[in-house]
């Protein structure tokens, strides 16, 4: 008993030591995903690049319509 005590006595801070200074995620944790730009940002967007002249009054209008369709 005594031999198997010893080897994880050791083992278990070891390996404690280890996930905390290599930011290792036992059981899963969460985990957050980064959001795309909201529909609101899109169309201020195709109406900063009307208004630049980035894109022409059609392609706004087909933009936005595909935008408004798509939610």
């Amino acid at each position: 008993m005594k031999a198997l005590l010893t080897p994880l006595l050791i083992a278990t801070p070891a390996l404690l030591l280890l996930t905390g200074c290599l930011n290792l995620s036992l059981g899963g944790g969460s985990h957050t995903a980064a959001q795309g730009p909201t529909v609101g940002q899109q169309l201020i967007d195709l109406q900063t690049a009307r208004n630049s002249g980035a894109i022409s009054e059609q392609e706004y209008q087909n933009l936005r319509a595909n935008l408004i369709n798509k939610k």
